[in-house]
């Protein structure tokens, strides 16, 4: 396939493999450049029907439940992030010749089309925390003065955003593992890998392969590949990376940084990278106390944001006010209540170990809320590296033995409580059980480890059950 421009879409066969919040978009794109697009899905509920009436109102192609069959005369496949691929339909593609591209690579070609400026991409992935760095890098923006949007797997279309009617000046894109796998071409300007810890094995087959994915986003970077100094993994992605000449490794610590280097240094965020004399100088971007909340895991955020903002030029003052300005979504180490002098808080968004470790390194002594579906996740690092911080654990949903076990084997002198429960209700309990174990000073936390859909719709429906009891408690106090 061409560049992207109109011309090159004209009357071009493409099958766009998946409905949904790319699919569909994806789909009308492609349809109003005019090529000849074909869906397909392997789902046939009643939301793809809905979703295949609205396309087939356009004169677009949908076929539901077969989305395993490479449609007559397919040019390209547009595919949604998450299908995997080993699919069927991508081997037949692989035999055919025919190219896969993600809606991601279709956005990256489709940028700067009739003319338009093309912004350029800070992007950011990672196994933790990419959604929240990348609001904090759009707020940083923001406070700079561009035109700029946060974008990507953070649920806003790429599509939307490379061809809106006013183009922006820059872009704050979170990717995942899944699109970067479907997008070869990618170059960004700056990229961060926040962490990598095992996650989606399922789908990548190997932490290896995961890992590689995760490393894409520093490919062809422009100016900066910006990684953890706490996770070597991400070094060595930049180190493997192929990027442009002059291309900088800059670093984040939540230590006194060194030259090339973002760190904290008596309650500041400071710069080490992007100062005339990096060697004898720093330069002050902000205070802890600017960042909310300030958790170790959250400091880390913000300064991989930024970095990515320095190194598109951002003064340092737009990092202060981009940081203060920053309010996070719900259910990432919220602060619910105070009841009886133990302070409530939520953090179903840990959806793993990697992110409910970050969670428990933030509080002392806690009372852990956890389980879930595990995921394939095991629990005895996770346990033995927070076992010392732990008052007591109440564990719920469908995979809470794993965690029980892992606390016999580590921390057996923590009290358990292990309701046999996983309807909603379960979560007024757990909080009742939780009070109970806890004294004043202490923090009752929802860090599950685990996803949710064992018992609720996603996180957030968790987050607020929790909260919901806590407000219940509370009354009751």
């Amino acid at each position: 396939m061409g560049s992207g421009s109109v011309t090159d879409w004209q009357g071009k066969h493409v099958t766009v493999a998946g409905l949904g919040v790319s699919g569909v978009p994806a789909a009308k794109v492609l349809h109003g450049l005019g090529a000849k697009v074909t869906v397909v899905n392997d789902g046939d509920d009643e939301r793809a029907r809905a979703q295949a009436a609205g396309l087939t109102a356009l004169g677009i192609t949908v076929r539901l439940g077969d989305g395993a069959t490479l449609p007559a005369g397919t040019e390209l496949i547009v595919t949604a992030p998450g299908w995997q691929p080993g699919k069927p339909l991508f081997t037949a593609a692989a035999q055919a010749g025919v190219p896969v591209w993600g809606d991601v690579e279709l956005a990256w070609r489709l940028r700067g089309r009739d003319g338009k400026k093309a912004a350029p991409w800070l992007a950011v992935t990672g196994t933790n925390g990419k959604t929240t760095t990348v609001q904090m890098l759009a707020s940083i923006l923001r406070a700079a003065g561009l035109r700029t949007a946060a974008v990507g797997n953070i649920g806003v279309s790429l599509l939307d955003a490379v061809l809106a009617p006013e183009p922006y000046d820059v872009l704050a894109v979170e990717l995942s593992s899944y699109q970067l796998h479907w997008a070869p071409s990618l170059r960004a300007h700056s990229a961060a890998v926040l962490n990598l810890a095992p996650d989606h094995l399922d789908w990548h087959g190997s932490m290896a392969a995961y890992a590689h994915d995760k490393g894409r986003i520093y490919e062809g970077n422009r100016v900066a590949c910006v990684y953890n100094m706490a996770d070597k993994a991400t070094e060595d992605l930049v180190r493997e990376a192929d990027v442009e000449e002059g291309c900088r490794a800059i670093g984040f610590t939540l230590g006194a940084p060194g030259p090339s280097q973002l760190g904290v240094v008596d309650g500041l965020l400071v710069d080490r990278a992007f100062v005339e004399n990096r060697h004898d100088s720093a330069q002050e971007l902000a205070e802890v106390s600017d960042v909310r909340p300030p958790a170790p895991h959250n400091i880390a955020n913000a300064l991989a944001a930024a970095a990515l903002a320095r190194a598109y030029g951002v003064p340092a003052t737009a990092v202060r006010d981009g940081l203060r300005a920053f309010t996070p979504d719900a259910h990432r180490i919220a602060h619910v209540a105070d009841v009886d002098g133990v302070a409530y808080i939520d953090d179903s968004k840990a959806t793993n170990t990697h992110a409910a470790e970050a969670s428990l390194a933030a509080y002392e002594p806690i009372v852990w809320i956890a389980g879930g579906l595990a995921k394939g996740a095991t629990f005895d690092e996770l346990v033995a590296r927070s076992a010392g911080r732990l008052r007591g654990a109440v564990l719920i949903g469908a995979d809470r033995a794993l965690i029980r076990e892992a606390l016999a084997r580590h921390a057996p002198e923590v009290p358990l409580v292990d309701l046999d429960r996983t309807d909603t209700g379960a979560m007024l309990q757990a909080v009742t059980e939780a009070k109970r174990l806890a004294r004043p000073g202490d923090t009752v936390l929802l860090a599950p480890a685990c996803a949710s859909m064992d018992m609720f719709t996603n996180y957030n429906q968790r987050g607020d059950a929790f909260a919901a009891a806590v407000r219940e408690l509370g009354a009751g106090a």
